[in-house]
C-alpha cells in the first residue's frame, strides 16, 4: 500500500492521499495551492478498522423573508447544545448494538456489532471475527450487560462483513435500516458501539462524504460513507445511524497518523451494500 504505511485493519487506499494539503497548510492563504505531503508523512498515515456505533440526523426548520412576511417558525433550540432528536437515536439505538469478544487460546480480539433481524443473527466486521480464527469462542454482551454465546453464520472478507447468530433472539433489539437513497451528505450521524472495550459508547458527527473509493480488505475498491465522528479501536462493526436512528452504515475503519486516534476520517460500509452481503450469507448459512 504506497505511501501510507502499514494497515492495522481493513486495508484502506484513496487516490487523493498524494495531492492533500500537508498538515500546516491550514494557515497559509487561500490562494495558494496546496503543497504535496511530504514522503516522511505519507509514510507515517496508516488505518485502523474499528467499530461504531449509532448516528443520527438532526432535522431542522428554516424560514424565508418575503415582501415582509413572517419567516417560518424555528424549530427551539436544543436543551444543552445537544440535538433532541440525536438523544432520542442513542436511546432507540442502544438496547440493540452489542460488544463481541473473540477468545482463543493464544488471545483474541474485540469489536462491535448490532441486531440485524428478528432470528437472532448479528452484523458486525470480519476482521473482528476472525481474531479467533478456528474454533475461536465469541460471545456477545448486550447494553444490558447480558452474555450470548454465538456462532459465525459466514464471513465476506471484500467487504469486512460478518454475520453472527445467537440462540436467544428475544434477549436483543432488531435495529431499523435505512433508505439508501435518503443519506444525506452534511446530516448529523451517531457511531455507536464499544471503543477501547467501553460499551455503549456514543459518538455524534456529520455524513462528510458518499461513495468514497477505498479498498476494505479486498483487492477491488469499494464504495463506503466517510464521517467525521469519533471512531476508536473497538468500534469495528458497530452501526453508523441517522437521527431516525436508522442504520446507513457499518463502521469499519479510520484514517489516522501513525500511533494516534481518531481524525475525524472514518468510513462506513454502506447499509445498502451490507444488507445485500448479509442477506446472502444468512441465506447460504
Amino acid at each position: 500500500m504506497s505511501g501510507l504505511g502499514s494497515p492495522r485493519g481493513p486495508e484502506f487506499h484513496s487516490p487523493d492521499w498524494a495531492t492533500a494539503p500537508s498538515p500546516g497548510s491550514s494557515t497559509e492563504p487561500a490562494h495558494r495551492a496546496p503543497r504535496r505531503l511530504p514522503a516522511a508523512a505519507l509514510a507515517a498515515l496508516a488505518v485502523i478498522g474499528l467499530s461504531a456505533g449509532a448516528g443520527g440526523v438532526a432535522g431542522y426548520a428554516a424560514g424565508r423573508d418575503d415582501d415582509g412576511a413572517e419567516p417560518a417558525t424555528a424549530a427551539p433550540p436544543p436543551v444543552g447544545g445537544v440535538p433532541s432528536d440525536l438523544v432520542g437515536a442513542a436511546a432507540r439505538v442502544l438496547p440493540g448494538v452489542v460488544s463481541v469478544q473473540v477468545r482463543t487460546a493464544s488471545g483474541g480480539g474485540s469489536g462491535s456489532g448490532f441486531v440485524f433481524d428478528d432470528r437472532g443473527h448479528i452484523v458486525t466486521n470480519n476482521h473482528v471475527v476472525a481474531a479467533g480464527g478456528r474454533g475461536g469462542n465469541i460471545t456477545v454482551v448486550g447494553s444490558d450487560g447480558k452474555r450470548l454465546n454465538a456462532e459465525v453464520v459466514g464471513t465476506d472478507p471484500s467487504n469486512d462483513i460478518a454475520v453472527l447468530r445467537v440462540d436467544d433472539a428475544g434477549a436483543l433489539d432488531r435495529l431499523d435500516l435505512a433508505d439508501p437513497r435518503a443519506t444525506r451528505v452534511g446530516e448529523p450521524v451517531l457511531a455507536v458501539g464499544s471503543p477501547l472495550g467501553l460499551s455503549g459508547t456514543v459518538t455524534a458527527g456529520i455524513v462528510s462524504a458518499l461513495d468514497r473509493p477505498v479498498r476494505l480488505g479486498g483487492t477491488s475498491r469499494q464504495t463506503a460513507v466517510q464521517t467525521d465522528a469519533s471512531i476508536n479501536p473497538g468500534n469495528s462493526g458497530g452501526p453508523l445511524v441517522n437521527a431516525r436512528g436508522e442504520v446507513i452504515g457499518v463502521n469499519t475503519a479510520i484514517a489516522t497518523l501513525e500511533g494516534g486516534g481518531s481524525i475525524g476520517i472514518g468510513f462506513a460500509v454502506p447499509i445498502e451494500r451490507a444488507r445485500q452481503v448479509a442477506d446472502s450469507l444468512i441465506s447460504r448459512g
